[in-house]
């Protein structure tokens, strides 16, 4: 299994890279062996970006200050890398982990959707589909997302912060003047992306515009998408 693509930083004395010998073994086999480090290593390997400590406790509903020591423990053993990047310019640096690209699969299969949705982008364009048309199929889903999770959610901006972390865009948001941008930076379908952004681009904006108009409070003022701008956003306006 390769881990999510990511820069690993790893700290001296821990290479992300398994170690051969017995005693490397058994402190894998240990690191694993408590319940609540399986469940965040299981966490991070089904996850299409590297998260933070905040990202992993949220999704795993425990204390940040519980997750991180057993974040450190797996980096340790060269079960987790650790990237120190930026966030695209937009909100601090922050220390994000992810399944180092050597760990142990666990019986984890790599994710289909990235050739379904191969598969898919070709039958949009034999079958003549424009932009517009993959925009509104999109928006039809942001719609139904908004109303299967997040009905009678105060926070729009939150809510669809959590939702793009779900689908592995990386977002983060940023409040000025009354407009908030939230930006992207990981895109789970970046190579497609940039092969035909006018069809991928297209369906990312329309679930966002669909999400956030189902909420309300909100509408989508600009989506820029990876042909504009590195990483690709959104600009919200109050309604």
């Amino acid at each position: 299994m390769s881990g999510p693509e990511n820069k690993a930083h790893n700290r001296p004395g821990a290479t992300g890279t398994r170690r051969q010998d017995p005693g490397a073994e058994l402190d894998l086999l240990k690191a694993l062996g408590d319940n609540t480090r399986y469940a965040i290593y299981l966490e991070l390997a089904r996850s299409s970006a590297p998260k933070t400590t905040a990202e992993v406790s949220d999704a795993l509903g425990l204390h940040p200050n519980t997750v991180r020591p057993h974040l450190e423990r797996m980096r340790d053993v060269g079960l987790l890398s650790l990237d120190t990047g930026g966030r695209g310019g937009v909100g601090r640096p922050q220390h994000r982990y992810a399944v180092a690209p050597d760990a142990p699969s666990l019986g984890l299969e790599p994710s289909p959707w990235p050739t379904l949705a191969r598969i898919l982008l070709g039958a949009v364009t034999d079958g003549g589909l424009s932009s517009e048309d993959v925009r509104e199929a999109a928006a039809a889903q942001g719609r139904d997302d908004a109303r299967r999770h997040w009905t009678g959610h105060a926070d729009t901006v939150g809510a669809l912060a959590r939702e793009q972390s779900r689908l592995g865009f990386d977002p983060e948001s940023v409040t000025e003047q009354g407009c908030t941008t939230m930006a992207f930076a990981h895109c789970p379908f970046r190579e497609l992306a940039e092969e035909r952004p006018e069809v991928i681009c297209s369906l990312h904006g329309g679930m966002v515009e669909g999400f956030v108009d189902e909420l309300g409070g909100l509408r989508v003022a600009a989506f820029h998408a990876i042909a504009d701008r590195t990483p690709c956003r959104v600009d919200l306006l109050p309604t």
